[in-house]
């Protein structure tokens, strides 16, 4: 018998992704975040009141192009080689 025992359940700490995989991941996620921040509001507190604010440029052009971009930058941060230097 051996003196030095390994544990029955060990497991191999290899993760799918490297650390610029993840450093891009939370990137795409931060843009996505603030895309849909940049989409909030704008609402009237009236229903009987219309609020011409919805329809402006940071709610129709700006956010969605954020939320589109985090979204590349997710697919990006998955197809990306950690191991290419």
């Amino acid at each position: 018998m051996s003196k030095t025992k390994k544990p029955l359940h060990k497991q191999d700490l290899n993760f799918i992704f490297g650390k610029k995989n993840y450093i891009f991941m939370f990137i795409g996620l931060a843009v996505i975040a603030l895309g849909f921040i940049l989409m909030a509001g704008g609402g009237s507190d009236d229903p009987n009141v219309f609020n011409e604010e919805i329809y402006s440029f940071r709610r129709i052009r700006l956010a969605p192009t954020l939320v589109l971009l985090g979204f590349a930058i997710e697919v990006y941060a998955i197809l990306v080689n950690p191991n290419k230097k």
